[in-house]
């Protein structure tokens, strides 16, 4: 299984150095967030994203996906009823879609709960409609930029707009694109879900609807550092014959980033040498 480690658990570590350090504690990637690689990412040049992408090439692991989409810069929205704001939030989508092929990676994960959350009242459909054209519209672009586009099920109440996978299924089903897909983040599962993520997995990842998982308690920390057991998840991964990338992303250090990144993996490779 291709285990990826979020990058920003890494910050302040030179990219280069983020890279070298997740390769030696035995992680195939980096799932990045945009903002960690410079004040605006999409102002990177051609040149800066080859030399983003050898440096991780250089350490022997890919850079996977993107996530943290919309965290900077503020004002963004993609159900805003200001056109100028939706118009603006969709031309960084369709830039960091960009960016993610210019950078080798395979995924983009749509997750930003502010920046997609509905207004109270009459005007929450008409909101959950421009989201829903925004995404149809990314994924797209998606498609001829050859990566994948998740919808991330968030839990409330840090989101009230695509809380479960099944909501979110119901986006990617009505949209009908090849390149949208959701994906699993055991946090928000665990949050949010009646079923385990295991149980979930079962569901939908067999019909293709999940196209990436995010391995994180509950509690907001590293796998193995809370009480959801990952071994059902691992193990429902590997009898369903699932071959796409599994990133580490706690929300919360402990000890610290390097730290928890190595318990992380370390706690995993347990759970695999025993599965």
């Amino acid at each position: 299984m291709r285990i990826a480690l979020c990058n920003e658990v890494l910050v302040p570590m030179p990219f280069a150095q983020q890279c070298e350090f997740a390769a030696s504690l035995g992680y195939a990637g980096l799932e990045v967030a945009p903002f960690t690689l410079a004040d605006d990412a999409l102002e990177l040049s051609v040149a800066e994203r080859a030399v983003l992408r050898f440096q991780a090439a250089d350490t022997g692991i890919a850079i996977s996906s993107l996530h943290w989409l919309l965290a900077k810069p503020a004002g963004l929205s993609i159900t805003s009823a200001d056109a100028q704001v939706c118009r603006r939030t969709l031309a960084r989508l369709h830039g960091l879609i960009d960016l993610c092929a210019d950078l080798g990676a395979q995924v983009l994960v749509h997750g930003s709960p502010a920046q997609r959350r509905l207004p109270e009242g009459v005007q929450a459909q008409a909101a959950r409609d421009r989201a829903i054209e925004a995404f149809a519209e990314i994924a797209e672009h998606a498609q001829r930029a050859g990566v994948t586009y998740c919808i991330e099920a968030l839990a409330p109440p840090e989101a009230n707009f695509i809380n479960t996978v099944e909501e979110a299924v119901q986006v990617v089903r009505a949209i009908n694109n090849p390149a949208l897909r959701t994906m699993l983040d055991c946090c928000a599962a665990g949050r949010a879900e009646s079923n385990s993520p295991a149980e979930l997995l079962q569901r939908w990842l067999p019909g293709g609807e999940i196209a990436h998982v995010q391995l994180n308690d509950p509690n907001g920390r590293g796998p193995g550092q809370g009480e959801m057991p990952m071994r059902p998840v691992l193990a429902t991964l590997k009898r369903l014959g699932y071959n796409g990338w599994i990133a580490v992303e706690p929300f919360e250090y402990v000890p610290d980033g390097p730290g928890c990144a190595a318990h992380a993996m370390g706690y995993l490779r347990g759970v695999m040498e025993c599965s």
